[in-house]
């Protein structure tokens, strides 16, 4: 082996962490930059110790004072938002007798962790009917691990996102008339889907403005409340 091919071949391996490192720094900085919870947000979580707690990666919203406890959600952030953004609407839900589980993500980029729902299930073993959710990235993710674990679930809630693929559980689309992110496109053939007139994508979570996004003309506490109220509707008409 002779001496320019050894050289070559430190200069390709040098270079190559360059760019391994470059990608890495670029990546990091890329995560640095996401959508946090706002102050309400955060106040819900702490406000009701007794009914909302953390476990592992997730935080648990319990019903209170309802007889159903057997029936839950499973709830994928969006991409890039921090995952207690969406303790107002959750909190909401699980006041209607449901227990939602919202799950925090690698990167707070569900991709990375298609499969977390099955972390799930161990800690709440007396919920005999699970459903899967998310919003936007998360709804995208949440149907992506549908499609390989019908078994697992009895229906599919999209919040500001379509369907990545066939399953033969329920599936209901929520999006607000506004929404300047959703491709809509995506929506065909799709059948259960509701309309939030004057929504937008940002409005299911509590995170501030997207950017892209359009403007709503309801407020989050009206488009959150739509939201829970067909989400509840549509659970319990499709638990078994």
């Amino acid at each position: 082996m002779g001496k320019k091919f050894k050289k070559r071949v430190r200069i390709a391996a040098i270079a190559a962490a360059v760019m391994v490192a470059v990608f890495a720094a670029s990546f990091y900085v890329y995560t640095l930059d996401y959508y946090r919870a706002d102050t309400y947000a955060v106040n819900v979580i702490q406000a009701d110790s007794a009914h909302v707690k953390r476990a592992d990666s997730v935080t648990i919203f319990y019903p209170e004072g309802s007889e159903n406890k057997e029936v839950g959600l499973i709830f994928y952030p969006g991409g890039k938002v921090e995952a207690d953004a969406y303790a107002p609407l959750l909190h909401r839900l699980s006041q209607k007798g449901i227990t939602c589980v919202l799950v925090r993500m690698p990167f707070n980029l569900a991709v990375f962790d298609v499969n977390a729902a099955d972390r799930v299930y161990g800690l709440l073993p007396e919920i005999k009917s699970w459903y899967i959710g998310g919003h936007s990235l998360g709804g995208a993710m949440a149907s992506s691990y549908a499609v390989k674990n019908e078994a697992k679930v009895k229906g599919v809630v999209l919040l500001g996102a379509y369907p990545t693929g066939k399953y033969d559980v329920p599936n209901l689309v929520v999006y607000g008339s506004k929404d300047g992110v959703l491709d809509r496109t995506k929506l065909a053939g799709v059948n259960d889907v509701l309309v939030i007139d004057g929504g937008n994508h940002a409005y299911f979570g509590n995170y501030g403005e997207q950017k892209g996004d359009g403007t709503a003309r309801i407020t989050r506490e009206e488009q959150q409340t739509v939201a829970a109220d067909a989400i509840a509707d549509f659970i319990y008409g499709k638990a078994e």
